[in-house]
C-alpha cells in the first residue's frame, strides 16, 4: 500500500500505463496471428497485404517502448521471410 501522495499518484500512473500496454500488445499479437494464418493457409495475396499493416503495428508498439526494440526487430524479420518464402 502506497504511504506517500507521490507512491499513490505513481499506482494510479502504473495502472494506466499497463492497461494501455496491454492493448497495443494486444492488437499487434493479433495481427501477427492473422498474418500466420494466411501464411499457414498458403495466401500469398492475402499475406502480402496484411504483412504491411503488421509491420506497422509492429513499429508503432516497439516506438511506445512496450516491447523492445530487438524483439520487434525479429518479429518483423521472420514474417517477413515467412512471406517472401510463400511467394517463392
Amino acid at each position: 500500500m502506497a504511504n506517500t501522495k507521490s507512491a499513490e499518484k505513481r499506482n494510479r500512473q502504473n495502472v494506466e500505463n499497463r492497461e494501455r500496454n496491454r492493448g497495443h500488445r494486444s492488437k499487434m499479437r493479433t495481427a501477427i496471428k492473422k498474418l500466420r494464418t494466411a501464411v499457414e493457409g498458403g495466401d500469398a495475396k492475402t499475406a502480402q497485404q496484411l504483412l504491411v499493416a503488421t509491420l506497422g503495428l509492429i513499429d508503432v508498439t516497439a516506438k511506445k517502448k512496450v516491447i523492445h526494440t530487438n524483439t520487434a526487430s525479429r518479429y518483423k524479420s521472420r514474417l517477413t521471410r515467412a512471406v517472401s518464402g510463400l511467394q517463392a
